[in-house]
């Protein structure tokens, strides 16, 4: 065969080849696929990064975590411990803490890192948290649930041999007694303990009727433990009074650091000792206060306020190696923010892509730690991933990311396109920033159905990160708006304070004037709208379709319908009365009313699904079935999905995150006349 016949048949072959096979849009069983890493936890000596890397399983239909190692040159990525997670490096580095699963029970393990040797530390009987070497690395502390003792409230009938009787019944005390995601409660209080760190019994240090909460924190000298609890004899009744509190190790001696009103927390003490950092603010009763800094000596004398012109919340302090900074992260305009806080108030950026820790939703989120040579591991996300690890030096410099999880899958999509958007309220100009994902092949010539999807909280953020709903609904062929209204977090106290016992109020002109500002562009069909949201965005979402009927359907998930039912049936009733209305619901039947989306139930006309989960304990199911009744004696296009097993969070197993999408668009579609000639 000559040159030229082969150069010819080389052509004709390449003619003929099948081509690479376009990238295709994110599909609802992705979402098993999904993988990102959490809780990244750098060696003392700055040289490797222990993680969580979730990933979903098909089989079992959940996340689950496995332990992972990467060096922070980005090298030996490898495995460690499967089903495990909370990390904990040990002063020296050479040894690792984690908890994992044995029996059915979690419990504590150190595993020794030059030899992979590994030692079951604690045989609990309750999931042990908030772990915390001691400085000499021969302990470790941590919190854990401990049974409350408590006579029977009658004395049981005596059941004769072999008989079947009714369960008996179960008398209810406490005033917080269930939780969303946990259920019903069990009669525990959370203490602290402490146990050797090549296993032992653990020994308990505190006692009494009181919930202590990590994080933790070591004086230098080993000595003492750093904790946050409220333990004022009214505390129930006054859920955001907690103090600090300085435990001593060898007798369980306490002794209270901070005594203002208002809850202090997450303590941090400087490698020097000298200083103790912590979070909190001064409680005036408001929806929302910016979460300060603050710095004391380590007896809680000379407290006082680092970067008080930051109008954001801090997150998370930990001291830098020379006990002249803190490191903290805080949300800011949509984005989470690396920064070091001097003691002098500077505050300098070190990374604004933090995040990727929520699946679902594209909620500001992100975690990091400082290593003892000045290099911060973090997790950064993108619209286009997931979080990864990634690291940052604390002097400043280029942050690099040291893994690609999501990568396989996300990289081989045609993701939905984000844009960011600043539009003025239709209520007094104030500016509000919204993002918009366009749809897969997205041509301006044509018009696109939108989607409203709405935030909730309502004091939280969404920010410009991948989130699976948003980018499903865009595969669907759907342009999605999602808005930071009044209210939300990270554009300031009097921005977040905005809506204080006026929710739903003036975040409604908001979200209608992004809207607007969309339609002006002209790809979107006005005719096409369509809105939904959970929780406080399953709140607007009602408030919406109850104010104006442009929205052709809407899907309202896990909504408050009636404030007054909400308040006296939710997990957290002791504080939502207190700080998001100004009285108890018979002190102020008018105000709780007026703020229902039940007050406007006769305005709508826009068909109206309702989605929520049977185990939700944070806007009961009891609220969802009020307004299907409500919107069915007015004969209103409705329908009532409750999701089995499933509570606030609709998106922990992945089958329903991806159900809780299908449910969405086919309501959608089944209210859009236009959809299969448009699509």
């Amino acid at each position: 065969m000559t040159t030229r016949t082969r150069i010819l048949a080389c052509v004709a072959m390449l003619a003929i080849a099948p081509a690479e096979a376009p990238a295709r849009p994110l599909q609802p069983m992705d979402v098993f696929d999904l993988q990102w890493a959490a809780d990244p936890q750098i060696s003392p000596d700055g040289r490797r990064v222990a993680y969580v890397r979730f990933h979903g399983d098909v089989m079992k239909d959940t996340y689950a975590g496995d332990l992972w190692l990467v060096g922070t040159d980005g090298r030996e990525h490898r495995p460690l411990v499967s089903g495990a997670a909370s990390p904990r490096w040990s002063p020296d580095g050479t040894r690792l803490a984690y908890v994992a699963t044995d029996q059915g029970a979690s419990q504590l393990f150190v595993r020794w890192m030059d030899t992979g040797a590994t030692a079951q530390v604690t045989r609990v009987q309750f999931p042990p948290s908030a772990l915390a070497w001691s400085p000499d690395g021969r302990s470790l502390a941590f919190v854990m649930p401990v049974p409350e003792t408590a006579e029977p409230f009658v004395k049981p009938l005596e059941k004769p041999e072999g008989a079947e009787w009714a369960a008996p019944p179960k008398v209810i005390q406490k005033l917080v007694y269930r939780s969303d995601g946990e259920g019903y409660l069990k009669d525990t209080r959370n203490h602290l303990f402490v146990v050797r760190a090549d296993g032992g019994t653990p020994r308990q240090l505190t006692e009494g009727p009181y919930d202590h909460d990590g994080p933790l924190a070591w004086t230098p000298d080993g000595q003492h433990l750093l904790v946050g609890a409220n333990r004022h004899a009214d505390g129930e009744y006054d859920p955001a009074n907690s103090e600090l509190h300085a435990v001593r190790v060898a007798d369980g001696t306490l002794r209270t650091l901070t005594s203002r009103k208002g809850p202090d927390h997450s303590p941090t003490v400087s490698p020097d000792g000298r200083h103790v950092a912590y979070l909190g603010y001064d409680d005036a009763y408001q929806g929302y206060e910016n979460t300060r800094l603050t710095v004391m000596d380590p007896d809680g004398r000379d407290a006082r306020v680092v970067a008080a012109g930051l109008d954001r919340s801090i997150e998370a302090p930990a001291w830098s190696p020379k006990s002249d900074a803190l490191v903290a992260q805080f949300e800011d305009e949509g984005r989470v923010k690396l920064a070091a806080i001097g003691l002098d108030g500077h505050v300098r950026t070190l990374a604004d892509d933090v995040g990727g820790l929520a699946i679902g939703r594209p909620y500001s989120t992100g975690q990091f730690t400082v290593s003892g040579n000045g290099m911060v591991a973090y997790t950064a996300a993108g619209p286009d991933r997931l979080a990864d690890v990634a690291v940052v030096p604390l002097k400043g410099g280029a942050a690099r990311r040291l893994t690609d999880l999501s990568g396989d899958l996300l990289g081989r999509l045609e993701l939905g396109q984000l844009e960011e958007l600043w539009v003025p309220s239709s209520f007094d100009g104030q500016r509000i920033q919204a993002w918009v994902i366009k749809p897969p092949g997205f041509d301006p010539a044509r018009k696109y159905p939108l989607v409203l999807e709405i935030h909730g909280g309502p004091f939280a953020a969404y920010g410009p990160t991948f989130a699976a709903e948003q980018q499903l609904y865009a595969a669907a062929g759907y342009v999605v708006l999602y808005v930071n209204p009044r209210g939300s977090t990270g554009y300031g106290k009097e921005f977040g304070n905005a809506i204080h016992h006026a929710y739903p109020g003036h975040d409604y002109d908001d979200l209608m004037s992004a809207v607007d500002a969309l339609l002006a562009r002209g790809y979107v069909d006005p005719s096409r709208l369509f809105v939904t949201g959970g929780s406080g965005g399953g709140v607007l979402s009602a408030w919406i379709v109850g104010k104006t009927d442009r929205f052709r359907a809407a899907v309202v998930q896990k909504p408050v319908i009636n404030w007054t039912s909400f308040v006296l049936t939710a997990d957290n009733y002791n504080f939502f009365w207190k700080y998001w209305f100004g009285g108890y619901p018979w002190e102020q039947p008018e105000d709780y009313m007026r703020r229902s989306p039940l007050s406007l139930v006769g305005n709508v006309k826009t068909p109206t699904m309702v989605l929520t989960g049977e185990e939700d304990y944070r806007t009961p199911m009891s609220e969802s079935e009020q307004y299907y009744q409500a919107l069915r004696l007015r004969q209103v296009p409705t329908a009532l999905v409750r999701v089995p097993g499933a509570g606030h969070g609709l998106d922990n197993r992945p089958s329903q995150l991806a159900s809780k999408v299908a449910h969405v668009l086919a309501w959608f579609e089944r209210h859009d006349p236009s959809a299969s000639r448009a699509n």
